[in-house]
């Protein structure tokens, strides 16, 4: 019986380092939705825009797409109550029936860049009152990243501007690399997602490689010792 050539023991892990690179691209290359890393500042009364995309560019006019208040929870006592939205877009249109009274007629959406990734969300005449943390979220998004939060502070202290050009995709602002500025969630966790998804990867090839290791180890020791087998002389 013939012994097994060295190349056969380096197969596997290179079929292993080949499987793991297709799995890490999908990561790397799905759809995400990003906010903004820093804190929207506006005065009472101004008009302000919460900016939200995805990234890389994903037309979301037949998602449903909804801004909420995420720290505002139901009423325990009340079982039929429900989380109202800041603004909800279902169906290709505003959904204003299942909307917070105090955002009434105060919000919208660009509709026409909405083919470009953008769910950015105007807010009108803003007051302290809509101080807080944003949650811009897709529920039917087939990616990891479903949602990023966006926090306005809306403080007497601020010069009252009159800014309102919308923001396209191709338009946001980078961040800079040295601000020590908290990120918003929907940033912050893709880094965390592809770094877990590839040291996971990692220990499941070092996993493999030593089981296969150890039993083409068990093979060639084997052939050997049926080499010798065969090369001892036969007794009459």
């Amino acid at each position: 019986m013939s012994r097994l050539s060295s190349s056969s023991y380096t197969f596997p892990l290179w079929t292993l380092i080949l499987c793991s690179a297709f799995l890490i691209a999908p990561v790397q290359g799905e759809v995400l939705v990003i906010g903004s890393n820093l804190p929207i500042v506006a005065a009472p009364g101004d008009d302000v825009i919460l900016p939200c995309h995805l990234a890389p560019t994903f037309d979301v006019q037949g998602l449903t797409v909804e801004w909420s208040k995420p720290d505002l929870k139901p009423d325990p006592s009340d079982r039929l109550s429900r989380v109202e939205y800041v603004h909800l877009y279902r169906d290709r249109q505003e959904v204003p029936d299942m909307k917070m009274a105090s955002y009434f007629r105060r919000t919208e959406l660009f509709m026409d860049d909405m083919k470009h990734g953008n769910i950015s969300l105007k807010i009108l005449n803003v007051s302290e009152e809509d101080n807080g943390r944003y949650r811009c979220f897709i529920p039917k998004l087939q990616s990891r990243v479903k949602a990023a939060v966006v926090e306005l502070v809306v403080d007497p202290n601020v010069a009252k501007t009159s800014t309102m050009a919308p923001l396209h995709p191709r338009n946001f602002p980078t961040p800079d690399p040295q601000d020590t500025t908290p990120t918003n969630a929907g940033r912050s966790r893709v880094p965390v997602v592809v770094a877990v998804v590839t040291l996971l990867l990692v220990l499941t090839l070092a996993g493999f490689a030593a089981y296969f290791s150890r039993i083409f180890q068990k093979l060639k020791q084997k052939h050997q010792k049926d080499d010798e087998t065969q090369k001892q002389p036969l007794q009459v």
